[in-house]
């Protein structure tokens, strides 16, 4: 009889991470300064705000953030600062998901790996707006109740489990967000 046909198994509930997505996401948006734009001096993106609820295999990312364009009007003897709130709705599908939460009572976390920055902002063809092209990125994560299964040893040694039992492939993706200070302490947030 070997080692591991004396073990217990005991179903042990806990919260761990059910799902996670991630998205990146490019967007152009319209800005209407009061006067025709001359040149565009500068445009920056302030005041982001967002939230997150899981639907179905997904997580909804709702937000909002105001573009700021420094123009010139006038032939190039003006300036002004046009300010447009833009909302957005960015749709997380779940590339990891696990299907045995317990409950639907799950928490969503939504994280901006890249928050929402101006790429390109151009005069509109007819001259009067002003086409600002922005991306931002998400990491979102589902956490909710799940069962895990965990061995107990009769007389509370610990067995010896073969070790290829808890290999795990890791992906490029769960590569790239490795932090390589975490066991330094040194993360930044």
């Amino acid at each position: 009889m070997s080692q591991t046909d004396n073990l217990n198994y005991r179903e042990i509930i806990t919260k761990a991470v059910c799902g996670k997505g991630r998205k990146f996401t490019q967007a152009s948006h319209t800005v209407s300064p009061s006067h025709k734009p001359t040149s565009i001096l500068g445009c920056w993106i302030i005041n982001h705000r967002y939230e997150a609820a899981k639907k179905g295999d997904t997580v909804e990312v709702q937000g909002s953030y105001d573009i700021n364009c420094w123009y010139s009007h006038q032939n190039n003897t003006k300036t002004e600062v046009a300010t447009e709130t833009v909302t957005y709705t960015d749709v997380v599908p779940l590339q990891v998901k696990d299907d045995n939460i317990l409950s639907d009572d799950v928490q969503v976390m939504a994280k901006a790996i890249q928050q929402p920055n101006t790429l390109e902002a151009t005069i509109s063809p007819n001259g009067s707006s002003v086409v600002v092209q922005v991306e931002r990125e998400f990491l979102t994560e589902v956490i909710g109740e799940t069962k895990i299964h965990v061995a107990v040893h009769p007389d509370g040694t610990i067995a010896e489990l073969d070790p290829s039992m808890f290999e795990e492939d890791v992906t490029d993706e769960e590569f790239e967000d490795l932090d390589p200070n975490f066991m330094m302490g040194d993360t930044e947030e």
